[in-house]
């Protein structure tokens, strides 16, 4: 294996930084996801556990609205409930400036990919209200404190989460057996999460499984529910009596309980089927679209041999020799193009606005849509696609040359010298195309835009 700091920083990290470093080994990238989370104490995202009580307060503003009797006093909590969603969205335009604040200042580019990674990886969504607004202090908590340790917490950790129940709708499903099932017939069983734990978070589509075991495993689940005041509960009433048969194992018995889930969720965690989809989603993510299959392999050994411990699996990935082939393989998505460029730029806190996040919107959430990717909001729970295809269109590819010949200059007071900026952004990876650009160009921002629309520049 041949390493290079450039193409560590490129792409396992967040891209190169005109004042950070390139990670030097590949034991610094890993020594980088093992100290203390200097971005998070940086620029604080709010835990969903503080986020909830605004949806408690949201819920009793909305239960008094219901029971006020004069329009006056329903117009006043009225207020109140838009004024609560309004905060929750200025906010929220916050924790995305610190998002991308954590990418532009991190000396561990890797913590930062693999936080995109597992959040696109375990995709839950807040459907209406404030909760729509809920997706970043979710994997603040469910996610980021457990991406090193073992598979099984982090797995345990989302699902059972009250957003991606939410998301998911579990908290109506019930038990065909169970005692609420009894009093309520209309209700009935709902295997969204039960489908999508063994499909995408874990076996894969191909995995050995069957329409059966996604019925009993939403039986299994019949029960995990929560609410805002008390976030995630266990609804004994709405589970299904007995034992379940999932994957040719049993799990429960006569009384209903949170274990069976737990175990299950843990056997889950170490199955082949499962190490193999999450070698091959790590390799495509990290490498290529086109994974190299004994690269694929020698991760998904390394996953089986220790239990499917996160960063020993990081560190099988990292110390192959296919993950450093030097060609620059897969392209970025916009969110990483679009960070990348503000941390070659290095972009400072002042210049997003925050007091200003309709600027903050028109400046880069917008323009991210445009290049076909909605912030925090996937079409499904399957996530934002892996593939190149799906970047490269010809909107698209528009959307990300107007942006980088229009924003940079917007995001920064003075623009970089283009000849000095083709090196902070591409090192030695920089084509001589881009080195004639930069220096041909007529302005400092066409220059600098000619350097970030570069296909080069595109690709990690």
């Amino acid at each position: 294996m041949r390493y290079s700091p450039e193409l560590a920083a490129i792409r396992f990290g967040c891209g190169l930084s005109p004042v950070v470093p390139p990670p030097r080994s590949v034991s610094d990238l890993l020594d980088g996801l093992t100290g203390p989370d200097e971005m998070a104490r940086t620029y604080p995202i709010e835990p969903f556990d503080r986020y909830q009580d605004r949806l408690i307060d949201l819920t009793a503003l909305w239960k008094a609205h219901r029971k006020a009797k004069k329009r006056e006093a329903k117009g006043k909590l009225r207020d109140q409930i838009d004024a609560v969603r309004d905060q929750a969205r200025r906010d929220a335009s916050v924790w995305f400036a610190h998002t991308l604040m954590r990418w532009i200042d991190t000396q561990s580019g890797l913590r930062e990919r693999l936080a995109f990674f597992w959040a696109d990886h375990f995709t839950a969504r807040g459907k209406d209200g404030a909760i729509r607004y809920s997706g970043l202090p979710y994997v603040e908590q469910a996610i980021r404190p457990k991406m090193t340790g073992y598979f099984s917490d982090l797995l345990i950790s989302v699902t059972t989460h009250p957003l991606m129940l939410h998301y998911l709708d579990q908290a109506y499903s019930i038990g065909p057996g169970s005692p609420i099932a009894r009093k309520k017939p209309g209700r009935g069983l709902n295997e969204n999460l039960a489908r999508e734990v063994l499909e995408l978070h874990t076996m894969g589509v191909d995995g050995a499984y069957t329409q059966a075991d996604i019925r009993a495993l939403a039986e299994l689940f019949a029960g995990l529910s929560y609410d805002w005041a008390g976030g995630f509960r266990y609804r004994a009433d709405f589970a299904q009596p007995g034992g379940e048969t999932v994957l040719g194992r049993s799990y429960g018995g006569a009384k209903a309980s949170l274990s069976p889930v737990l175990e299950f969720l843990r056997d889950l965690s170490v199955h082949p089927d499962t190490a193999r989809h999450i070698a091959r989603k790590l390799v495509v993510h990290f490498v290529s679209d086109k994974p190299d299959p004994d690269l694929v392999a020698h991760v998904a050994r390394r996953y089986r041999e220790s239990n499917g411990h996160l960063l020993t699996v990081y560190g099988a990935l990292l110390e192959h020799p296919a993950a450093w082939q030097s060609e620059l393989m897969n392209v970025k998505p916009p969110a990483d193009f679009v960070a990348s460029a503000c941390r070659a730029l290095n972009v400072r806190p002042d210049r997003l606005d925050l007091d200003r996040p309709g600027r903050l919107r028109r400046r880069i959430v917008q323009p991210m849509a445009g290049m076909g990717q909605r912030w925090m909001a996937p079409e499904g729970p399957d996530g934002w696609p892996e593939e190149d295809a799906a970047w490269i269109t010809p909107q698209g590819l528009a959307s990300r040359i107007s942006w980088a010949m229009i924003r940079p200059r917007q995001l920064v007071g003075d623009l970089p010298d283009p000849r000095r900026f083709q090196w902070d952004a591409l090192g030695s990876y920089a084509p001589a195309s881009v080195q004639f650009a930069a220096q041909a160009a007529e302005t400092r921002a066409e220059g600098i835009g000619l350097v970030l629309a570069s296909p080069t520049f595109q690709r990690r």
